[in-house]
């Protein structure tokens, strides 16, 4: 580890600059030129910083390496954040044949080896097939049960720079986070709908929405809702394990994309740019004491045949490594946002999306799926009976929109989906599935 001077740290030449929070903040040092532990074959952490650098680091674009965690942050390791993006990079879609697709489609059970051969351009002309499998499997893993949520949203503030995201902290939008009161308000009037599942989110703002903060909304929802979710910043394990005595069944984390390229240019700033602590977020709430985790690459941010692979692998890999745990894969598309521009971003029709559903369900028979209302209601009331397993209703993106008693944050993206849940439920009820509000008892 370098030496600490008064000024600053040594970078990796062992120059130490004459003050680091200055030459970060005027972009002339970025954390890769500072002294690093290699954590991994792609991951390192950085070596102590001064407060005042770390804050520079964190609100300046592009002055945090996407690969180097910072000092506060936990590190597991364990070489899993490689093998998933070194199996990601070698997949070669092209280079799957219809063959391939038969063959894999005709095993009674599909291996990490063979996820793949379901995602390639081979696979679209056997989407009927991927779907009566898929279908099938849906039957025997969780009967013709579809569950139910809504997401509550207790404020937008957030300190990363997401091209694509509406939150963004360089997006103009009117920034809102709900008291206490507001937020038994929004927790009551969802309650009366008679949802019994809740997900509270956040903007990425540790300062704003601190663990505390996050914790006494979930202390509130556990008094009213059967289970609560959480969809916020990732956090460290003892983080998570406050959230979990707070009532916290189970936490979902965006990876956004798998691939480390595109990963740093659509995040400039703020944590949510360290890739690799974004990527074990699900095995530090796992080990926080949470019961369940989800998944999800957004797809449309890179190659989606890449990251719903990656995205796969990842899920296959934390399920061998915590075997009681209950995954999930949520499948979102991008969406309009105000304030987000994806450069470049390759379109994922409804077909394509499908298949990467009907692909998760194949290979991962007992895992959860969510559809949210990012999709359409056709889309959507199609894929609960083919596959997905828990759907949204009812939804707002916006802070304090259920009441509309304190309506002042705007939304993170638009929604295309927007029934309510009786209307949901009367949908799934005519198409022969069961709407479920709760599927458990802790005992």
């Amino acid at each position: 580890m370098a030496d600490k001077t008064e000024q600053g740290e040594k970078d990796a030449s062992g120059t130490v600059p004459e003050n680091v929070a200055a030459a970060l903040a005027a972009g002339d040092l970025t954390t890769a030129d500072l002294p690093r532990e290699a954590v991994g074959t792609r991951a390192y952490r950085l070596a102590p910083l001064s407060q005042e650098a770390l804050d520079a680091a964190i609100h300046t674009d592009r002055a945090l390496d996407p690969l180097t965690f910072l000092p506060d942050m936990d590190v597991l390791g364990g070489g899993m954040f490689d093998r998933v993006l070194d199996a990601a990079e070698a997949y070669d879609p092209s280079a799957v044949t219809a063959a391939d697709v038969r063959r894999v489609l005709a095993e009674d059970t599909v291996g990490p080896e063979d996820f793949g051969v379901l995602l390639a351009p081979a696979a679209e002309p056997y989407l009927e097939q991927m779907a009566v499998r898929a279908q099938r499997e849906r039957a025997r893993w969780f009967g013709a049960n579809v569950q139910f949520f809504t997401p509550l949203y207790i404020a937008n503030y957030c300190e990363n720079r997401c091209v694509y995201c509406g939150f963004n902290c360089a997006s103009d939008i009117r920034r809102a986070q709900l008291n206490e009161a507001e937020i038994i308000a929004e927790l009551d009037a969802i309650a009366a709908t008679g949802q019994e599942e809740i997900l509270l989110l956040t903007g990425e703002d540790p300062q704003r929405s601190s663990v505390d903060y996050i914790a006494r909304a979930c202390e509130l929802a556990a008094e009213r809702f059967r289970t609560v979710g959480v969809e916020v910043y990732p956090a460290n394990v003892a983080d998570y394990a406050r959230l979990r005595a707070a009532g916290v069944d189970y936490v979902t984390v965006f990876q956004e994309t798998y691939d480390p390229v595109r990963y740093g240019k659509l995040h400039l700033r703020g944590r949510k740019r360290i890739m690799p602590y974004r990527f074990e977020a699900q095995e530090r709430a796992l080990r926080g004491g949470m019961r369940g985790v989800a998944f999800a690459p957004l797809l449309g941010l890179a190659d989606f045949r890449r990251d719903a692979l990656a995205c796969g692998l990842h899920a296959w890999e934390i399920q061998r490594a915590y075997p009681a745990a209950e995954i999930s894969f949520s499948c979102p598309r991008m969406r309009p946002a105000k304030g987000g521009v994806v450069p470049h971003a390759p379109h994922v029709s409804e077909r394509q999306l499908m298949q990467v559903i009907c692909a998760y369900r194949i290979f991962m028979p007992f895992a959860g799926i969510t559809v949210s209302s990012r999709e359409s209601a056709r889309f959507r009331d199609h894929a609960a009976v083919i596959t997905a397993t828990k759907v949204s209703a009812g939804v707002s993106t916006g802070v304090g929109e259920h009441t509309h008693q304190a309506d002042e944050g705007d939304d993170q993206f638009e929604i295309a989906d927007t029934r309510d849940l009786p209307t949901m439920c009367a949908a799934m009820r005519r198409m022969g599935l069961e709407p479920v509000m709760n599927d458990h008892v802790l005992v």
